[in-house]
């Protein structure tokens, strides 16, 4: 497994709190790993600073072969290079139909010339389906999102995702507010998704963290605190004291 991104020695200051201290992580291509830790341990920092919509005040962010620094790019450029992020809540075209939905994810990783002389194809539609099937949607292609439950909205939402092909899906919290039927169903997709690339999961649901069944990074006052299987930082004392004895 070749390291896709390396986080090293990052620091950044929020109004005189220090929110990421000095943290180092690295992910492989293709891995599985879960971030845990209290709340303002610097989890979602993280995420914004992998994202380029927080500039940390030290440190390296490399990404790739080519070692390329993603510190100075924008948040577009950073999509571009194939890093996509889902956030909690989630965002989708509700009037528009889960096919839409999906078509329009997969025009958005198109150039603008592309997305001018664009033609429903054949490739399109069988992407399409093939994506609605790996999030069980398929059956619900012609349903309007709006009309799909909180964690079919988010299987759509991660769909759209992996409609662009990212290298790297960053996914905050997944399982809030799922039924148990939903959360294995997630729990699936994302160990799928992990097949063929990195899939970085923020959560807080332990259950859920289990049966991702993968490395996992505590993190506390923005540092790693421990690193490994769930069984192994769980048995950590410090684990213990800062998160788990709450």
């Amino acid at each position: 497994m070749s390291t896709l991104l390396e986080v090293s020695g990052v620091s950044v200051t929020f109004d005189g709190f220090r929110a990421i201290n000095n943290l180092s992580i690295q992910i492989g291509e293709p891995e599985l790993r879960a971030v845990i830790g209290p709340n303002g341990a610097g989890k979602t920092t993280f995420m914004d600073i992998v994202t380029g919509k927080t500039r940390p005040d030290e440190g390296r962010v490399i990404w790739g072969e080519r070692s390329v620094s993603l510190l100075g790019m924008s948040e577009s450029e950073i999509a571009r290079v194939g890093i996509g992020r889902k956030f909690q809540k989630p965002t989708v075209f509700e009037a528009q139909t889960v096919r839409e939905n999906l078509r329009m994810a997969l025009k958005a990783k198109r150039g603008p010339f592309d997305v001018l002389f664009h033609r429903p194809t054949t490739d399109a539609a069988e992407r399409i389906a093939e994506l609605a099937r790996e999030i069980g949607l398929l059956d619900d292609l012609p349903r309007r999102a709006g009309d799909l439950s909180h964690g079919q909205k988010q299987w759509l939402e991660i769909g759209m995702l992996l409609a662009q092909d990212p290298r790297l899906l960053l996914v905050d919290e997944p399982a809030a507010g799922m039924t148990p039927a939903e959360r294995e169903h997630t729990t699936d997709i994302l160990k799928r998704a992990a097949e063929t690339r990195a899939v970085v999961v923020i959560e807080h649901d332990m259950e859920f963290v289990r049966r991702l069944g993968c490395k996992v990074t505590v993190l506390h006052e923005g540092a790693v605190l421990a690193e490994g299987s769930l069984d192994h930082v769980t048995q950590n004392q410090q684990v213990i004291d800062v998160y788990l004895g709450r």
